[in-house]
């Protein structure tokens, strides 16, 4: 590039030179897996939601530690962690986790956070669904 540069300013200008501008951007999606490979569920099983008690989550959970999800619920995904903690997100109203079965993708912020309230989980399909809140996970005890 600057031997053409170069090249512009040695030569003779006949015609007035014109210059531009060219801004690279790059654009990073990051693809999130289910944990159980599979087709859509035609319904969730009761038994699998009461494997798991809702308690107060956080506003946002960090992409890095995200391992997998899996779909236990109409309107929500859960979230996987490194670390084996589980987070569900739960998804605004109309959303249905069924399109996500296959998996789906998140446009990281600057932050490197998925958070509630701002983030959206884009299926394979193109269907998209915004994260209303975050709910932490934790096993429920056999009689609950």
């Amino acid at each position: 590039m600057v031997h053409a540069i170069l090249l512009l300013l040695s030569t003779p200008a006949v015609e007035p030179v014109q210059w531009a501008q060219l801004t690279i951007q790059r654009r990073v999606i990051i693809r999130v897996p289910m944990a159980r490979k599979g087709r859509a569920p035609t319904r969730i099983a009761p038994e699998a939601q009461e494997a798991w008690k809702e308690k107060k989550g956080p506003r946002c959970v960090a992409l890095r530690s995200i391992r997998g999800a899996s779909i236990v619920v109409d309107n929500g995904v859960d979230l996987i962690l490194a670390d084996n903690h589980r987070y569900r997100a739960r998804l605004e109203r109309g959303c249905n986790s069924a399109g996500f079965y296959s998996g789906f993708y998140v446009e990281p912020d600057e932050d490197g956070s998925l958070c509630s309230g701002r983030d959206e989980l884009q299926a394979r399909s193109g269907f998209s669904c915004e994260i209303d809140s975050f709910r932490r996970l934790v096993e429920a005890e056999p009689d609950d």
